[in-house]
């Protein structure tokens, strides 16, 4: 056995020694030309909205070797936070049950990256995780993880989509994996069940997109406005993010629970009323969500969000 393909076993031996439940690696080199195409298509037409930030580093975010000098390979890695049992009344996004997952992803990554050093003194890399201008799901699919499905999210077979995903730009040529099969078939379940219709198929290159103008995840976090007109009719119970197009994904029914203890929620939050969401005060939200992803609408986004739904029931 050489020593690229043991040391490739080994780190995929760690990765999951250290809680991660997939691990995927890819030579780095500039994303395919169609994908590249379809983001340009993307940044052209304005679906990022407000996000500025997804047209800074372009050419950066298309080519990993620019993004961290050296770097040779991509390990991707993935941790399930598919949820034991949903909220109910209000609802947050699955994701945001737990703590927050940049903290947590990086802490592992890093303990993964540190193993790799103690092995190979003389590896460098850089981790990351949802923090830099790389195309995450673009890499777990080319490492072989899953596939993009038509709601933009990756798909793991046998998996499904609720998972988050974590980099490592490394200095070291590994065994690369293949990329898997895409299952989505004539199945537009995603598509007709987006209460705004933001996924759609890029005309050009035929790449799964959305437009995040009409995305009532990017509407109830990202967005520092008031919330459309439009979005507030369809919001239902959201008051952070939405899952419906994960939620009508088939492949989710072979989702099984999450065992990491950091994306379990808490007493408290499960048993929250919508009685309770609208007295909410500023000291009950940051008890609430200390650690917590939600923080990135902050108080006053969520009280929006919450008001914007107790007003339309009241109607």
């Amino acid at each position: 056995m050489d020593n690229k393909k043991l040391l490739t076993q080994y780190i995929k031996a760690e990765a999951t020694r250290l809680g991660f439940d997939v691990c995927g690696i890819s030579k780095a080199e500039k994303v395919d030309e169609k994908v590249c195409q379809a983001f340009r298509n993307w940044i052209t037409a304005g679906n990022q909205a407000t996000m500025d930030y997804m047209a800074n580093h372009i050419e950066k975010r298309l080519d990993p070797t620019l993004l961290v000098e050296g770097t040779k390979s991509v390990i991707s890695v993935a941790m399930n936070y598919f949820p034991k049992q949903e909220m109910e009344g209000y609802q947050l996004a699955w994701y945001a049950y737990g703590k927050d997952y940049h903290d947590v992803m990086k802490e592992h990554l890093f303990q993964l990256l540190q193993y790799i050093k103690q092995i190979i003194p003389e590896a460098e890399g850089r981790c990351f995780c949802d923090t830099a201008p790389i195309m995450e799901r673009y890499w777990a699919e080319k490492s072989g993880i899953g596939w993009r499905g038509k709601n933009t999210q990756l798909i793991i077979p046998h998996h499904g989509t609720a998972f988050f995903l974590g980099e490592i730009l490394i200095n070291l040529e590994l065994c690369y994996d293949e990329p898997q099969k895409n299952h989505c078939g004539n199945c537009n379940a995603c598509q007709e069940s987006c209460p705004m219709q933001a996924l759609y198929i890029d005309s050009e290159t035929g790449y799964p997109m959305l437009n995040a103008n009409l995305c009532l995840s990017f509407q109830t976090i990202e967005n520092r406005g008031e919330i459309s007109p439009e979005a507030q009719e369809k919001m239902g119970h959201c008051i952070y993010g939405c899952d419906l197009c994960q939620k009508v994904c088939p492949h989710n029914s072979f989702a099984q629970p999450t065992t990491h203890k950091e994306f379990i929620p808490t007493k408290e939050l499960m048993e929250m009323t919508p009685e309770k969401w609208q007295k909410l005060s500023v000291e009950q939200y940051q008890a609430l969500f200390k650690g917590s992803a939600v923080k990135r609408a902050k108080y006053g986004g969520l009280i929006r969000n919450i008001k914007a739904i107790s007003s339309k029931s009241k109607k």
